[in-house]
């Protein structure tokens, strides 16, 4: 009814972490006397997916048993009230009702449900990800397709030989992964492709394409050393258990809308393939560009579906974290709600990265909430200047603020290199792309770091130009720290781009939760210096301090507050001293990622031992994870 209240509004996005809580408050009119209740579908997650696979495989209606009506307690004369702890990652709903006294039936507020987008504990800050192609990473790091050795290979291409240099190997990136996650301090490792590659039959390029899939329950040999002891299959264990040994996570990309021709799919099901009018497989494409060495499948299939999703369950028992979604977008999202719903039912806290680039927004808004996809990739390293990223920013940002992070990859392996257009150019994109990230969430591939010229080849192996003197190195590790370490780059915290006047420069304001804050300011020119502007009243301290540098920063007071930057600089200024701190801190988990994982530890104990679904106003998550 109209005259109900409900806080936070019907039709509300809200996005919560696992472990977190959610008050819902209900005013009704005054002298109406009843009780009133939370209906929701946040609790019984496991309900649901058993709903989604039991509808997907065997047809059988939605009953909605993961709906549950939690009793809300009187707060006032008008009000009723109820703490709902977050339990599990996934896409949510829930309203208040109230139930008036001698009268038949229930009431509502006008509107929709309240949507909940619960992210996993696990990715509450500090989400750094690192894209490697696991052929680059050979024993010197030297590409293994030397440009010496091309004029020696050229005869024998034109004869119909097949030619086809040594890999890198998951041993040699092992030996990479002290470096990776320990100095540059990557939290993520996302793994380019890793399936048997074609080698003669629809090849492309001198290696083959990685996304051209032979068979997803396998990994191609190639990037394996040749051991006696072991198969390539536990080699690839070998790299899980390394990452994790670390403290990081490992993702690897799964590129469920094709394969590659004459894979075991198309061998042993063509019908599960997609075809044209005149019965030939089509290629899948983006862009206006077909890829021909691809072959797309065709999920109106059942049997597809359920082997896709065992084909991402097989991938968890080796050890994976999760997964990118390569051209998630062309997939149906019912099939991606229920391989989600299938993954989940074994592994709750396994991680979605959708590839929507080329796709529709609606289509990535419809994978991120009701298909329960977690994060998508931003189009921020697509964004040339002011005027595009003015453009682009503020609508990205209230989307990852209501579904999620979009993830702000600085390069990613499909684009030219940034250190192609010079040093400067590249420190400056990468650091952009971190300082403007949601809950830490950015990304490089491979070579980034050594401000690597040479685009990234999926049919060839580029140079990563590894260790060499001129780099970024340094800067990524303090960027990856501060990141994980600053509240205002945590869970919840708010990005606002506040530039005035002119000049090719980018200003963003970020402010924690609990307030902290601080001040990015980007010139995003490498040739030429400008001076940034911004509402004196959003940022201006007598002194402020440079968390990149560590430098004292003086900001002029004109008619705005003002600073004046080199080609290509940015600063992250901070109006405490004490914030420098965060940066010499120890190495270890992030606190905050700590203390979540162990609230929804605690609160989940506590709902397994009791089945108490709110939370007392007493007793904060907090609290009870310090009691655990």
């Amino acid at each position: 009814m109209h005259h109900l209240v409900q806080h936070p509004a019907p039709g509300t996005h809200l996005l919560a972490c696992a472990g977190d809580t959610v008050t819902f408050t209900l005013h009704v009119p005054p002298g109406t006397a009843g009780s009133a209740f939370l209906r929701t579908n946040a609790v019984r997650a496991d309900l649901r997916r058993a709903e989604i696979i039991a509808h997907t495989e065997h047809q059988r209606p939605f009953l909605a048993s993961d709906w549950l009506d939690i009793p809300m307690r009187p707060a006032g004369d008008r009000s009723f009230e109820v703490r709902l702890p977050l339990l599990y990652p996934g896409w949510f709903a829930a309203k208040c009702c109230f139930m008036p006294e001698g009268r038949a039936g229930s009431e509502w507020p006008e509107g929709d449900n309240t949507s909940l987008k619960v992210a996993s504990a696990a990715t509450a800050c500090g989400n750094s990800l690192y894209t490697a192609f696991v052929r680059q990473f050979t024993a010197d790091m030297r590409p293994p397709g030397r440009p010496e050795l091309h004029a020696a290979a050229a005869p024998l291409d034109a004869a119909g030989y097949t030619v086809i240099p040594p890999s890198g190997t998951f041993r040699g990136l092992i030996r990479r992964l002290d470096f990776i996650i320990g100095t540059l301090g990557f939290r993520i490792l996302q793994l380019l492709p890793i399936h048997p590659t074609p080698t003669t039959y629809a090849r492309m390029g001198r290696f083959g394409s990685p996304f051209a899939g032979l068979d997803f329950l396998a990994v191609d040999p190639a990037l394996a050393e040749f051991d006696r002891r072991t198969t390539p299959l536990d080699q690839f264990r070998e790299l899980a258990d390394a990452v994790h040994a670390r403290g990081a996570r490992l993702l690897i990309d799964l590129p469920a809308n094709h394969t590659g021709w004459a894979s075991t799919l198309q061998t042993h099901h063509p019908d599960w393939f997609a075809r044209g009018a005149d019965g030939s497989f089509t290629s899948p494409g983006a862009w206006g560009t077909v890829w021909a060495d691809l072959v797309a499948l065709d999920y109106r299939h059942p049997g597809l579906r359920a082997a896709m999703a065992d084909v991402f369950l097989f991938w968890c028992r080796q050890g994976c974290d999760g997964f990118r979604c390569d051209a998630g977008y062309m997939i149906p999202a019912e099939t991606w709600r229920y391989i989600v719903a299938r993954v989940r039912q074994a592994y709750p806290e396994t991680l979605f990265l959708l590839e929507g680039l080329g796709g529709k927004i609606e289509v990535t808004d419809e994978l991120l909430t009701e298909a329960n996809l977690d994060w998508a990739y931003s189009e921020i390293f697509q964004e040339e200047d002011r005027h595009a990223l003015e453009r682009y920013l503020p609508e990205a940002i209230r989307r990852a603020q209501r579904i999620g992070p979009l993830i702000h990859f600085a390069e990613t392996h499909d684009n030219n290199r940034l250190a192609a257009r010079g040093p400067e150019y590249a420190r400056m994109r990468t650091a952009l792309a971190a300082l403007l990230s949601q809950s830490g969430a950015f990304g490089i591939t491979s070579g980034v770091e050594w401000l690597a010229t040479e685009k990234i080849d999926v049919h060839g192996a580029a140079d990563l130009r590894w260790d060499a003197s001129d780099n970024q190195v340094a800067a990524l590790a303090r960027l990856n720290r501060l990141l994980a370490r600053h509240p205002a780059f945590g869970f919840g915290a708010t990005v606002e781009l506040v530039q005035r006047g002119g000049g090719n420069v980018l200003v963003a304001h970020r402010a924690a939760p609990r307030g902290e804050a601080l001040l990015v300011v980007v010139n995003l020119d490498a040739a030429h210096a400008h001076t940034a502007e911004w509402p004196a009243e959003v940022f201006a301290p007598a002194t402020a301090w440079d968390l990149l540098t560590g430098a004292s920063v003086s900001i002029q007071r004109q008619r705005h507050a003002a600073l004046d930057l080199r080609p290509g600089e940015v600063r992250c200024l901070t109006a405490h001293h004490a914030d420098l701190n965060l940066l010499a801190a120890p190495d270890g988990d992030e606190p905050e990622t700590a203390r979540r994982q162990r609230n929804l530890l605690a609160l989940r104990t506590r709902y397994w031992l009791t089945g108490e679904t709110a939370l007392p106003d007493a007793l904060t998550p907090d609290e009870l994870g310090e009691t655990l």
